[in-house]
């Protein structure tokens, strides 16, 4: 049972107003958003503010001689160093004892710290040694190859000199924690405020998501900040380490992005730069499937936001694209792709996975580009893409058990959703699914019909995260770290693993590894596109349709981004099993029931 509701554009714009005004918004997310406990600066694509640590998770040995009232620095601050001299920490070091704190933000940020400091014998600058740490034991590790923590991409470790009755503002990096050590022997020090400069794009949540389970909902979230940390000056693979534009990692970010932000002029300007960074034929970032991810997140961007004229200025570069990845199929049908041939990294070495997993990419990619083709008025070029996707569906490879080979098999219809599901995808669970290609996975499952499997697959594999401390999503997990391991925001106990710094692989070993990577954010869209049930038939969302998919919950409610305003649903389900649902949508929307 389905009610639309038409919503006229004035009626939109005090829907945004009131159930989506920007107090309730940031009342709806976590703290660091606060505006009234912190402080704002402009700039032209970010916000700063300065937020007090929540915690303080450990002191040196003998704090008690050596620190005192190290409680003030949790104490809201402005940024002020002044005469009055009232209520300092002070922190003073002997030749061999040199006073510590660790701090907990409570969640993480992009940014640095802020240091002020007030009175103190002596009238010099004192040297602290800094360590950020996307967990508390990163912000404890030198740098050293056993654990493997780094300054790659960002500094995080580094030694500073704070001033006299001054303020330091330092670091541009990922993290949650921070430590602060004194590296000067027989010297006081007077800290009167120790804030996180915390940076981001001040946009609002747009889309939302709510349903009878707090974990979902909390999953949802936590995948959308994720990927509001890495929309900085680009949109970044991860706010630590891979402080880069990957194009192919960006997919499940454009797909958050547009479920939660709507259009952001982000996603174009990283498109534009990895578009205007690879001159044909190189494969962008060397990777030619991310060639291809660049092709299917256009098509997905036009469908959302429509915009004809900025799709025109991609049609040389995607017409020569297209032409050159034609020429990677043999008379066989099989690709013959080039450059490095990579899905992602736990699938890396499964060869036969990755070869499976390529030819589906090519299809995925010209069937997207054709699409895109036909808008742009190249029939010659549809034509060739539809002759070669014929070729290559000739060819169907052994997926060798690769859950991300089997996901992209199942999505471009090179074997059945509900084989590829009940073969591999289901089998041990979510064992062998990683953060990148598990929206796959997902988006598999749901084409076979497996959405209950799908939401269960989100409590137990991306959950796991939020119960082992996370408040952003990493760059990998594997379930197998999970027995006897330590979360992020505790110090391990003697004997316990340590789920940062003993696990990883690959490029990510130890500490290196990224605690907040976009593309781990899949549940986000995945709940929106499944569970609301909220899928974009025409380019701009001029037609919708919503089917929703409530699984084991008794109801799902929510709301969607479009150029047109604000879409908003909710499904409840009735004691019978049937599941009433109301629709709120643009007069410019038309709205499909399924």
């Amino acid at each position: 049972m389905i009610k639309v509701q038409r919503v006229r554009k004035s009626v939109f714009y005090i829907f945004l107003a009131g159930i989506f005004s920007v107090s309730t918004l940031y009342a709806q997310l976590p703290p660091v958003f606060d505006r009234a406990s912190t402080e704002k600066s402009q700039s032209v694509a970010t916000t700063v503010r300065y937020l007090s640590p929540e915690r303080i998770l450990w002191q040196s040995e003998n704090a008690a001689d050596y620190i005192k009232n190290a409680s003030r620095l949790l104490k809201k601050g402005n940024g002020q160093a002044d005469l009055s001299n009232r209520d300092m920490c002070v922190m003073k070091s002997t030749w061999g004892i040199k006073p510590a704190l660790l701090f907990d933000f409570g969640r993480e940020l992009h940014g640095g710290l802020q240091i002020v400091t007030g009175i103190y014998p002596g009238g010099q600058p004192v040297k602290l040694r800094i360590r950020f740490g996307e967990s508390a034991s990163e912000a404890m590790s030198e740098i050293e190859p056993k654990q493997n923590a780094t300054n790659d991409h960002a500094m995080r470790d580094m030694i500073v000199e704070v001033p006299w009755l001054g303020k330091l503002e330092i670091g541009n990096t990922g993290f949650r924690f921070v430590r602060i050590d004194m590296i000067d022997a027989n010297v006081e020090l007077q800290l009167k405020e120790v804030r996180a400069v915390f940076t981001f794009r001040d946009i609002p949540y747009i889309g939302s998501f709510n349903c009878s389970d707090t974990l979902l909902n909390k999953i949802w979230m936590t995948g959308a900040y994720t990927v509001h940390l890495n929309m900085q000056d680009y949109l970044w693979d991860g706010i630590k380490r891979d402080r880069l534009v990957w194009v192919g990692d960006m997919h499940p970010e454009t797909s958050t992005i547009a479920t939660v932000f709507g259009n952001n002029e982000v996603v174009p300007k990283s498109l534009d730069l990895s578009r205007d960074i690879t001159s044909l034929p190189h494969w962008m970032n060397g990777i030619s499937t991310y060639s291809m991810w660049w092709i299917i997140i256009h098509r997905d961007w036009y469908m959302h936001n429509g915009d004809l004229a900025y799709l025109q200025q991609q049609k040389d570069y995607l017409v020569k694209l297209l032409a050159h990845i034609i020429t990677k199929i043999d008379a066989d049908g099989k690709e013959t792709l080039d450059g490095t041939r990579f899905l992602d990294w736990p699938s890396s070495e499964n060869k036969k996975g990755v070869d499976a997993g390529l030819q589906a990419m090519m299809i995925w990619s010209l069937t997207a580009g054709a699409e895109l083709c036909k808008i742009l008025n190249e029939p010659a070029t549809v034509k060739n893409c539809e002759v070669a996707i014929s070729q290559l569906r000739k060819n169907v490879p052994d997926a060798n058990h690769s859950k991300q080979a089997a996901a992209l098999m199942a999505l471009t219809g090179l074997l059945p959703a509900d084989q590829a599901n009940k073969d591999i995808l289901s089998v041990a669970g979510t064992h062998k699914f990683s953060t990148f290609y598990g929206y796959y996975m997902l988006k598999a499952k749901a084409l076979a019909g497996d959405y209950q499997g799908a939401i269960d697959a989100i409590r137990e594999y991306w959950g796991a995260m939020l119960h082992l401390g996370a408040t952003t999503f990493w760059e990998d997990f594997n379930l197998d770290w999970i027995p006897n391991a330590s979360g992020i925001d505790v110090l391990p106990l003697p004997g316990q693993k340590d789920i940062h710094g003993d696990y990883g692989a690959y490029c990510y070993v130890g500490f290196r590894h990224s605690l907040c990577h976009g593309w781990a954010s899949g549940p986000t869209p995945w709940l929106t596109e499944n569970v609301l049930g909220i899928q974009v038939i025409s380019p701009g969302c001029k037609v919708i349709k919503v089917i929703p998919h409530l699984g084991d919950l008794s109801f799902a409610e929510g709301t969607f981004p479009t150029p047109y305003g604000v879409v908003k649903v909710k499904h409840v389900k009735l004691a019978d099993g049937k599941i009433v649902t109301t629709i709120n949508a643009p007069k410019a929307i038309k709205v499909i029931r399924g």
